[in-house]
């Protein structure tokens, strides 16, 4: 018998929605799901319409906004602390890298809060995970190549705070997986010219970093894969095992599998069985979030590149109920 099942549930969608894309970026602020960016071509971005999906009605809409918006891009990404989401980094098919953004939710007022030229430098292909004060940045790809820093957005502060940056052994990295659990920020694989199946951990309170060995269904390595916590544990799905030889321009190796790490015994469990046939597309480059659906807590995943290239526009939803928890 299986330990745990993989359930997975397909979410209906009404209304003008993003549609089909990749490298795109979501959140959550209350039952309203916000998505922007993506590409539905490789390296070419689509708009920069604010996309809002309602959990209840699982109606699509564009959000108001006034304000400086970010211009269209792929591979960006966002975060929400509050009822204000914040949208960094990215660019366009000319190279052209976004700043940091913030979107009032109550307001429906965009805000430019550090120009590239002042804050970072512009990046994409990084991950970014909040707490309920900072917006944290870690990897990328900037002008001058993969970095493997970490920053954070103090969002009281307006400030960016830098930490010390992981050292020779986390290389740098583009489009790991990045999870804040119980003070410490994790980085989980990535892509660096090969796909990376390291493990390395920063403690927010001693700054310091330490490479992690884990044990058990220990996932291959991967990149462009989301990533989530729960409580002490992370789970991941998908995401692309092996680069296909064009690289960006085309699909890889893709997976369709989800699993769990428990952050304490540092232990991997894959999650098996359930209906094969119910398992969503492999993919990889996909939005994704942690949200509330029909009063579960979940995984919420919208669209990706498939393992033919082809932009899906499909939105999934993975219960956490379904979880081996101790």
């Amino acid at each position: 018998m299986c330990p745990v099942e993989n359930k997975w549930l397909k979410v209906g969608q009404k209304g003008a929605g993003p549609g089909a894309r990749s490298s795109h970026a979501m959140t959550v602020v209350g039952n309203k799901v916000y998505c922007f960016g993506g590409e539905l071509k490789p390296t070419i971005h689509i708009d920069n319409d604010l996309y809002v999906f309602d959990l209840e009605t699982q109606e699509w809409s564009i959000a108001p906004a006034t304000g400086e918006a970010p211009f269209p891009c792929f591979v960006v990404s966002m975060v929400t602390i509050g009822s204000t989401i914040y949208v960094y980094g990215g660019r366009d098919d000319k190279r052209r890298y976004n700043g940091l953004h913030s979107y009032d939710t109550e307001t429906n007022e965009w805000k430019l809060l550090a120009p590239v030229e002042e804050g970072l430098p512009g990046r994409s292909y990084h991950s970014m995970a909040g707490d309920d004060r900072k917006v944290y940045v870690f990897g990328g790809v900037t002008a001058k190549g993969r970095v493997n820093t970490l920053h954070a957005y103090d969002v009281v502060d307006q400030k960016w705070v830098e930490y010390p940056a992981a050292g020779e052994a986390c290389k740098g990295r583009g489009a790991p997986g990045l999870v804040v659990v119980e003070g410490r920020i994790w980085v989980l694989f990535g892509f660096d010219g090969n796909e990376l199946g390291d493990i390395h951990c920063f403690d927010l309170a001693s700054e310091q970093w330490k490479a992690v060995e884990t044990t058990g269904d220990v996932p291959a390595a991967r990149s462009v894969f989301p990533a989530v916590s729960y409580g002490k544990y992370i789970v991941i799905y998908g995401g692309e095992e092996e680069p296909h030889e064009l690289m960006h321009m085309g699909a890889g190796k893709m997976s369709g599998e989800v699993y769990q790490l428990d952050t304490e015994t540092l232990v991997w469990e894959r999650i098996v069985c359930g209906n094969e046939e119910e398992k969503p597309s492999q993919r990889g480059w996909c939005a994704f979030t942690k949200a509330v659906k029909d009063g579960e807590e979940g995984l919420l995943v919208h669209g990706g590149n498939s393992p033919t290239n082809e932009r899906l526009d499909d939105l999934v939803f993975w219960g956490f109920s379904h979880l081996n928890v101790n």
